[in-house]
């Protein structure tokens, strides 16, 4: 990969932070986060995503954690984003889940080009129908689709990628 490349040196340095420190997380940063979430490609451009911010002095926060086997990730974040799908303007299931996904993947980097740490969390999705309950949403209206966890980081991440000749299903000519 080009060393020079900002987006792509962002996308290589990019990790899952799941331990973070006391500091605050601004509004800006927060809107900057969202922003870029707003920009991801979607179908039709139908833009189905919805965002729910949640500080560290929602209450809301305790119930939330306590649907997922990560709660202590959730306690100690800063900041979380759930990120749900409306249902009135999806039109088609898989292009509209690959579009929140990218809808993710932009606000992880967005996190990671300011400075912040983030994780996405998948895992809550089987507790759907309790997450939008103990939010006070309305599952008929939203389809949960993961929750971001986010603050100043206090680890350095790692992960390990296999060789992309292990990926190919056909060498690159």
């Amino acid at each position: 990969m080009p060393a020079e490349n900002p987006v792509l040196t962002a996308i290589r340095e990019r990790r899952s932070i799941r331990r973070y420190s006391d500091d605050p997380v601004s509004r800006e940063e927060i809107e900057a986060i969202l922003e870029a979430g707003r920009w991801a490609p979607s179908g039709l451009n139908h833009q189905a995503w919805r965002f729910l911010v949640l500080r560290r002095d929602d209450p809301r926060r305790a119930a939330l954690a306590g649907l997922t086997k990560y709660a202590h990730i959730l306690e100690r974040a800063q900041v979380l984003i759930c990120v749900f799908l409306a249902r009135s303007e999806m039109y088609h299931p898989m292009k509209d889940h690959q579009g929140a996904g990218a809808c993710l993947q932009n606000m992880l980097l967005a996190a990671h080009s300011l400075g912040l740490g983030a994780v996405w969390i998948g895992e809550i999705v089987n507790q759907e129908p309790r997450v939008t309950e103990v939010l006070g949403l309305n599952p008929v209206d939203l389809e949960m689709q993961a929750v971001v966890a986010l603050g100043h980081p206090d680890q350095k991440g790692s992960a390990d990628r296999k060789p992309l000749s292990a990926l190919l299903l056909e060498d690159i000519s």
